[in-house]
């Protein structure tokens, strides 16, 4: 069951963290992974944990804001390992380690712009760059990592990555309503409270969760791993909570 030998996956945002462990349980599954990070030596590392694993990977390190970038990243990583079947779009901006609480009143309209960049328009460069093949051969899975905050109207301040997170959602479902017939899905995961580096900060926010805990990456990569399976193949346009139980995130 899942099984994903064969298939050819691209995680963006894929050097640590969630990313990584996407691309690690990808892989575990028989999938062929292109690993991709702005920063190639992060891409590098998870390449070297999946090999280490048995698995197959290739670095690729693009920006998934500039729309030439992706495409020749894409090509790159086709031309490594075959046409991709499986895009999870994890590559995010502002999350829990990056996010500086602010209201909306306080913002500066310079700052809007790097969330959208990221988590809107970031995703819509890597749909259009693997869309097409994957609906010329009849087959595809297309996963967006967007967060709780995009649908929950939170007291933290953060309205812009929330902006960002939601457009992405509202696109994933029109996009799954386009490529269904064609064999394609397109599902979002809206994740909850993740672990940070700093234990006191973990617990506090584990305070927040019925389950107790906070958010792994395997807790996300095993959801991955489904929705990227020929057994998901009636679950599309869908936004998947996966939280913990929190009613917040």
């Amino acid at each position: 069951m899942f099984n994903l030998d064969g298939r050819v996956a691209l995680v963006t945002g894929a050097g640590q963290n969630v990313g990584a462990g996407i691309a690690r349980l990808l892989a575990g599954q028989g999938a062929a992974i292109a690993v991709n990070d702005l920063r190639p030596d992060r891409a590098t590392h998870t390449v070297e944990r999946i090999t280490a694993d048995g698995g197959r990977a290739v670095a690729v390190g693009f920006d998934v804001t500039d729309h030439e970038q992706v495409t020749r990243g894409v090509a790159q990583a086709e031309l490594a390992l075959g046409p991709v079947d499986i895009l999870v779009n994890n590559a995010g901006s502002g999350g829990a380690e990056e996010l500086v609480p602010m209201s909306f009143r306080d913002t500066d309209p310079a700052s809007w712009r790097g969330p959208i960049d990221v988590n809107l328009f970031g995703v819509l460069h890597c749909c259009r760059a693997v869309i097409n093949g994957m609906e010329d051969r009849g087959w595809g899975r297309i996963i967006t990592i967007s967060s709780g905050a995009a649908v929950t109207g939170l007291d933290f301040g953060v309205s812009t990555y929330a902006a960002g997170k939601g457009g992405a959602i509202s696109f994933m479902r029109h996009l799954a309503v386009e490529s269904a017939s064609k064999g394609v899905t397109a599902n979002t995961l809206a994740i909850g409270l993740m672990g940070n580096p700093d234990p006191e900060i973990t617990a506090f926010l584990a305070r927040r969760i019925p389950v107790g805990r906070t958010g792994e990456p395997d807790d996300v990569g095993h959801a991955c791993v489904y929705l990227a399976s020929n057994e998901a193949a009636w679950m599309t346009g869908q936004t998947i909570q996966i939280n913990g139980g929190s009613n917040t995130t």
